[in-house]
Protein backbone atom coordinates (compact mmCIF):
# COMPACT_ATOMS: atom_id res chain seq x y z
CA UNK A 1 0.00 0.00 0.00
CA UNK A 2 1.25 3.31 -0.81
CA UNK A 3 1.54 5.78 1.81
CA UNK A 4 3.46 9.47 0.35
CA UNK A 5 3.43 11.33 3.73
CA UNK A 6 5.75 8.66 4.97
CA UNK A 7 3.94 7.68 7.92
CA UNK A 8 4.41 4.30 7.56
CA UNK A 9 7.43 4.20 7.40
CA UNK A 10 7.59 6.07 11.06
CA UNK A 11 5.51 3.76 12.67
CA UNK A 12 7.14 0.72 11.76
CA UNK A 13 10.85 2.34 12.70
CA UNK A 14 8.82 3.62 16.48
CA UNK A 15 7.34 0.38 16.64
CA UNK A 16 10.72 -1.46 16.03
CA UNK A 17 12.45 0.55 18.62
CA UNK A 18 9.87 0.09 20.98
CA UNK A 19 10.02 -3.22 20.81
CA UNK A 20 13.89 -3.71 21.88
CA UNK A 21 13.45 -1.27 24.13
CA UNK A 22 10.56 -2.97 25.66
CA UNK A 23 12.57 -6.37 26.08
CA UNK A 24 15.04 -4.03 28.21
CA UNK A 25 12.25 -3.07 30.47
CA UNK A 26 12.57 1.10 29.13
CA UNK A 27 9.64 1.61 26.28
CA UNK A 28 7.83 3.77 28.48
CA UNK A 29 10.32 5.74 28.36
CA UNK A 30 9.62 6.11 23.97
CA UNK A 31 8.25 9.89 23.84
CA UNK A 32 6.39 10.71 20.43
CA UNK A 33 5.59 14.31 19.08
CA UNK A 34 2.69 15.47 16.78
CA UNK A 35 5.07 18.11 15.17
CA UNK A 36 8.59 16.79 13.69
CA UNK A 37 11.51 16.39 15.47
CA UNK A 38 13.83 15.27 12.23
CA UNK A 39 16.52 17.70 13.68
CA UNK A 40 18.48 18.47 16.60
CA UNK A 41 17.20 21.78 17.19
CA UNK A 42 13.76 20.71 16.76
CA UNK A 43 13.77 17.72 18.69
CA UNK A 44 15.11 20.03 21.82
CA UNK A 45 12.23 22.92 21.29
CA UNK A 46 9.90 19.70 21.46
CA UNK A 47 11.69 17.88 24.64
CA UNK A 48 12.33 21.32 26.22
CA UNK A 49 15.84 20.24 27.11
CA UNK A 50 19.62 21.30 25.54
CA UNK A 51 20.34 20.87 22.51
CA UNK A 52 23.49 18.69 23.27
CA UNK A 53 21.17 15.96 25.18
CA UNK A 54 19.48 15.27 21.74
CA UNK A 55 21.90 12.36 20.32
CA UNK A 56 22.48 12.34 16.30
CA UNK A 57 22.58 9.30 14.87
CA UNK A 58 24.51 10.22 11.50
CA UNK A 59 25.49 7.50 9.11
CA UNK A 60 29.39 7.92 7.29
CA UNK A 61 31.14 5.98 5.00
CA UNK A 62 34.72 5.39 5.82
CA UNK A 63 36.44 4.06 3.15
CA UNK A 64 33.20 2.19 1.70
CA UNK A 65 32.06 0.63 4.76
CA UNK A 66 29.15 2.62 6.60
CA UNK A 67 30.06 4.00 9.98
CA UNK A 68 26.87 5.82 12.58
CA UNK A 69 28.29 8.34 15.02
CA UNK A 70 26.03 9.10 17.94
CA UNK A 71 26.86 12.59 18.00
CA UNK A 72 25.77 15.09 20.90
CA UNK A 73 23.33 17.53 19.14
CA UNK A 74 25.11 20.91 19.81
CA UNK A 75 28.44 18.90 18.02
CA UNK A 76 29.23 17.85 14.40
CA UNK A 77 30.27 14.48 13.48
CA UNK A 78 33.98 14.79 12.60
CA UNK A 79 35.54 13.12 9.62
CA UNK A 80 38.88 13.11 10.71
CA UNK A 81 38.04 11.43 14.00
CA UNK A 82 36.04 9.10 12.79
CA UNK A 83 39.05 8.31 10.33
CA UNK A 84 41.53 8.10 12.78
CA UNK A 85 38.86 6.20 15.08
CA UNK A 86 38.30 3.77 12.38
CA UNK A 87 41.72 3.48 10.71
CA UNK A 88 40.46 4.53 7.21
CA UNK A 89 41.30 7.44 5.04
CA UNK A 90 38.11 8.58 3.39
CA UNK A 91 35.29 9.58 5.46
CA UNK A 92 32.14 11.53 3.71
CA UNK A 93 28.51 11.05 4.86
CA UNK A 94 26.51 8.61 3.72
CA UNK A 95 23.47 9.03 1.29
CA UNK A 96 20.07 8.11 2.21
CA UNK A 97 20.28 4.82 -0.10
CA UNK A 98 23.20 3.94 2.35
CA UNK A 99 22.13 5.39 5.57
CA UNK A 100 18.48 3.29 4.65
CA UNK A 101 20.61 -0.03 3.77
CA UNK A 102 23.28 0.41 6.80
CA UNK A 103 20.95 1.17 9.61
CA UNK A 104 17.21 0.13 8.06
CA UNK A 105 16.01 3.66 9.20
CA UNK A 106 15.58 6.56 6.88
CA UNK A 107 17.48 10.09 7.30
CA UNK A 108 16.51 11.84 10.42
CA UNK A 109 14.82 9.08 12.06
CA UNK A 110 17.96 6.57 12.53
CA UNK A 111 17.63 5.48 15.76
CA UNK A 112 21.28 3.87 17.67
CA UNK A 113 18.70 0.89 18.40
CA UNK A 114 18.14 -2.04 16.49
CA UNK A 115 21.30 -1.81 14.51
CA UNK A 116 22.52 -4.29 12.07
CA UNK A 117 25.73 -6.86 13.22
CA UNK A 118 28.81 -5.40 12.00
CA UNK A 119 27.40 -2.02 11.69
CA UNK A 120 30.32 0.24 13.46
CA UNK A 121 29.42 2.79 15.75
CA UNK A 122 30.88 5.74 17.54
CA UNK A 123 29.99 7.57 20.67
CA UNK A 124 30.86 10.95 21.01
CA UNK A 125 32.49 11.45 24.50
CA UNK A 126 30.64 14.53 25.25
CA UNK A 127 27.88 13.39 26.02
CA UNK A 128 28.78 11.93 29.49
CA UNK A 129 28.46 15.87 30.28
CA UNK A 130 24.62 14.84 30.62
CA UNK A 131 22.65 12.57 33.00
CA UNK A 132 20.35 12.11 30.15
CA UNK A 133 20.42 11.90 26.42
CA UNK A 134 17.77 11.61 23.89
CA UNK A 135 18.40 9.46 21.02
CA UNK A 136 15.88 9.55 17.78
CA UNK A 137 13.70 6.09 17.95
CA UNK A 138 12.68 5.66 14.40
Amino acid sequence: MSDPSGSYARTASAERVRHVLAGHGLAEGVLTFGQSTKTAQAAADAVGCELGQIAKSIVFVADGRPVLAVVAGDRRGDAGAIAAATGTRTVKLADPDTVRTATGYTVGSVSPFDLPDGLIVLIDESLERFETVLPAAG
